[in-house]
């Protein structure tokens, strides 16, 4: 299997997304930080506030001020600007260096699978996406597997004749399943490079919910048995710490390879990377950092946090 690495992380993009991260955890830390004294447990105690409002989580924040509490005791760190390198070093190892790139196959088309719940920017990331296969020369296929949804064919054909990129779809209310086999099938008549499914983010119950993406996922392996090659989660950063548990329930359905956090440049808890990186063993490999289907970026751990901390 090939891998993809035409996405390439931009410092200012990243600022962009994480500046209202950046403004919560700098209120934070600026009292904190902001003139030079010694580590006390005071101070350590100010960070703990901090993180936890950025929504790095209760769970992570409290592993990096133990880990901050005993590099203090130990006289590795003994003030506020080494306490400062210390944080940006701890979240870049625990954020390890996750491969962004996308698994192709072998031979086309690549399957992408995208599930995530309505609301979540699914839709908007799918473009974003696709646009970035197209601008790389690649032949891109839609498929609008959300028949579940009012509008939601509607909107993924929008896109489609934005970027100038094709689609199949069927009615509102029709088997996802059927629309999934038609698409492959048209993926491969057509030659497609690549080939974006899109899925139901919201059935009666969860269960129901989790069968149908089950069913989708059996249609394509039938079709194609390497595939789905990439199952990407879609999470609105907005809205923190239960998109841990989002991502858990749909990686027990789907196993998903990697996740999309959306809305990133919209909320103050971009810190929820870190805890999903933490707590999940999930790699979040693109972040959405506006509107536009080119504000899209791969995820660089390095980058993210010396725009989260500055």
């Amino acid at each position: 299997m090939k891998l993809f690495r035409a996405f390439k992380s931009t410092a200012e993009g990243v600022r962009r997304g994480l500046a209202k991260t950046h403004d919560r955890i700098a209120r934070g830390l600026g009292k904190a930080l902001s003139i030079r004294r010694r580590i006390d447990e005071e101070l350590c105690e100010e960070l703990e506030e901090a993180m936890i409002e950025a929504d790095i989580g209760v769970q992570t924040t409290m592993q990096i001020v133990d880990d901050i509490r005993e590099a203090w005791s130990e006289g590795e760190i003994d003030d506020t600007a080494e306490l400062k390198e210390y944080l940006k070093e701890e979240l870049k190892r625990m954020l390890g260096e996750a491969d962004v790139a996308i698994r192709m196959a072998d031979e086309p088309p690549t399957v992408i699978l995208v599930a995530g719940v309505n609301g979540s920017g699914k839709t908007t990331s799918i473009a974003k996406l696709a646009k970035h296969f197209r601008d790389e020369g690649k032949k891109v296929l839609l498929a609008a597997s959300d028949t579940f949804r009012a509008a939601a064919v509607e909107q993924l054909e929008i896109w489609s004749e934005r970027l100038g990129v094709d689609i199949v779809k069927h009615q509102t209310g029709a088997d996802p399943g059927a629309v999934t086999y038609d698409a492959l099938d048209a993926a491969l008549a057509r030659q497609s490079d690549v080939l974006i499914v899109d899925t139901a983010g919201r059935l009666h119950t969860k269960k129901n919910l989790m069968e149908e993406l089950g069913k989708i996922r059996r249609v394509i392996q039938r079709r194609i048995p390497s595939a789905p090659h990439e199952v990407i989660l879609v999470l609105d950063a907005t809205t923190g710490q239960n998109a841990i548990k989002q991502a858990q329930l749909f990686n027990e359905a789907i196993d998903v390879t990697g996740l999309f956090l959306a809305k990133l440049d919209g909320t103050a808890k971009g810190g929820i990377v870190v805890a999903i990186k933490n707590e999940i063993d999930i790699p979040v490999k693109f972040i959405g950092v506006g509107e536009q289907p080119e504000d899209i970026e791969p995820f660089d751990a390095d980058k993210f946090v010396e725009a989260m901390i500055g």
